[in-house]
């Protein structure tokens, strides 16, 4: 059950991440959040729009794996830490093969406690997890709160980043564009976004198509629709 929820918890992820996600839920008027979506993703559209035969409790992991009300099994609660120490350790190692930061960058004191090197804090945040876990899934009072310094510290030198920051706009105005393209262009969407269109509705099919799009695909489609051939790579 672990695997399953590990598998489906980012399903419903946007392209270019949480900038992406920001931007559908502020042009649809139902809102987005990619954990919902990922429950959307294997109740509704997958297998044709079938969904996939999965129980409560795994279809709970990944509706509850990162915000709002914990999932209520043990399984669940996993994801949901895992996930924490995934993002943030992979979070700096994208940033320092962007030249945003080093990694002796990271204040002293929270490499001393919680590693110098990316396999080090991993292997320590999962050790301390391990120990503290009995009836609940959880990480100490002291590594959950170095966690937390480390978060902070990403926020302002990543997360807030002026040059991050440029980078994302240009990721927002481009799904703002294909967004606004395909709700008076329904029909140019595949054929399965256009049947659900006719059932949930135009705004609906399109978040589910631009949410199913990775990162390269968007990109090919917003050149599809906004670039001229010649000007193609």
């Amino acid at each position: 059950m672990t695997e399953a929820v590990a598998l489906g918890h980012d399903l419903g992820h946007t392209p270019f991440g949480h900038a992406g996600e920001r931007a559908l839920n502020s042009l649809c008027s139902c809102g987005f959040r990619h954990y919902e979506q990922s429950v959307r993703v294997v109740e509704r559209i997958e297998k044709g729009g079938k969904g996939l035969n999965l129980t409560d409790e795994v279809k709970n992991g990944i509706l509850c794996h990162t915000k709002g009300e914990e999932a209520y099994t043990l399984e669940g609660q996993i994801i949901r830490i895992a996930d924490k120490i995934a993002y943030i350790n992979h979070d700096i190692d994208d940033a320092v093969r962007a030249g945003v930061m080093a990694q002796e960058d990271i204040p002293l004191s929270l490499r001393l406690q919680l590693g110098m090197t990316k396999s080090d804090r991993i292997n320590n945040m999962v050790i301390d997890v391990i120990n503290n876990s009995t009836d609940k899934i959880r990480m100490s009072d002291d590594c959950y709160s170095a966690f937390m310094d480390l978060h902070s510290f990403m926020f302002t030198a990543v997360y807030t980043n002026p040059v991050c920051k440029g980078e994302e706009s240009k990721a927002v105005g481009m799904l703002e564009k294909i967004y606004s393209y395909y709700i008076e262009h329904i029909d140019e969407m595949p054929e399965e976004y256009i049947s659900i269109a006719q059932t949930d509705g135009n705004e609906r099919a399109v978040c589910d198509y631009i949410a199913g799009m990775s990162d390269t695909y968007a990109l090919k489609v917003f050149n599809k629709l906004f670039v001229p051939m010649c000007w193609h790579e």
